[in-house]
């Protein structure tokens, strides 16, 4: 199954990021190959629609669940609708501790 999970950079040691449209990188974890790949949030700096265009993103990859401190209230019928499952994490964790905590 893939995940993404919001990041603010680009690394294992990289701290999720609160803000899951204005996230700075989304890391696409798969729990079957165990392979994780960063990539740049395109909507970083978008006027509007940041988050559902963060949607479009991650649905593009596959993704069933979506990691992040917060997820604005815009965003979750489009969540809903594509079955994506949203899961918020209210500390401060690395992305190799979420991966971690994904493997269990």
């Amino acid at each position: 199954m893939k995940v993404a999970i919001t990041s603010k950079g680009n690394t294992l040691e990289s701290v999720l990021d609160s803000r899951f449209g204005r996230c700075s990188y989304f890391a696409f974890y798969d729990t079957e190959s165990k392979k994780l790949e960063f990539v740049k949030n395109p909507n970083l700096n978008v006027n509007e629609g940041a988050g559902p265009l963060s949607v479009k993103l991650i649905a593009s990859y596959g993704v069933k669940k979506a990691v992040s401190g917060e997820f604005g209230f815009k965003i979750k019928s489009l969540m809903d609708d594509l079955s994506i499952q949203m899961i918020v994490v209210n500390e401060e964790k690395t992305i190799g501790e979420i991966v971690e905590l994904l493997n269990k």
